[in-house]
C-alpha cells in the first residue's frame, strides 16, 4: 500500500513566527492523521523542513519500518530539489534537517514531489491555524 503525506511550512516575516502542518493519507484517500504545530521563531524554509520531519516522524512511529511506500509532497520546489539532491544545502541548520530526515527514511521508500500551493491548501491552512492560535496574524 502508498500513503501520501502533505506537509507545509511558513513564517510571518522571514525569519518570523512560523507554523508547520502534515496530513496523512492512505491511498484510497482516507484520512489518517494530521497536525499543525506553532514553532516559534524560523525562516519559511526552516519550516518547510521541520513540516517533514514532523510528518515523517509520526509516520515511522505509527508504521514502523515496515516497507511501506510514502509520498511526499511539498509546495516548496526549494526543498524539494534539496531533498532529492538535485540543489546543494548551504545553510547549516538546513544541512542538519536534512541529515535529521535522511535518518529517518533510511529503511522507507519515500519520494518527494513538489506540488502547487493550490493542491496543498489543506497544509497550509493549518500552519495558519498554528499562526493565528498563538496571535500571530
Amino acid at each position: 500500500m502508498k500513503y501520501k503525506l502533505f506537509t507545509d511550512g511558513g513564517a510571518r516575516g522571514n525569519p518570523g513566527p512560523a507554523g508547520i502542518g502534515a496530513i496523512l493519507f492512505d491511498d484510497n484517500d482516507k484520512l489518517l492523521w494530521l497536525e499543525s504545530q506553532y514553532i516559534g521563531e524560523a525562516t519559511n524554509n526552516e519550516a518547510e523542513y521541520k513540516a517533514i520531519i514532523l510528518g515523517l516522524t509520526y509516520f515511522k512511529k505509527f508504521f514502523g519500518s515496515k516497507k511501506i511506500t510514502l509520498n511526499c509532497y511539498l509546495d516548496s520546489e526549494l526543498v524539494v530539489k534539496q531533498l532529492n539532491s538535485e540543489y546543494k544545502i548551504k545553510h547549516p541548520n538546513l544541512k542538519m534537517f536534512y541529515n535529521e530526515i535522511q535518518n529517518l527514511i533510511k529503511d522507507m521508500e519515500v519520494s518527494f514531489e513538489h506540488i502547487y500551493r493550490e493542491k496543498n491548501s489543506f497544509a497550509d491552512k493549518l500552519v495558519n491555524i498554528s499562526l493565528d492560535a498563538h496571535g500571530n496574524s
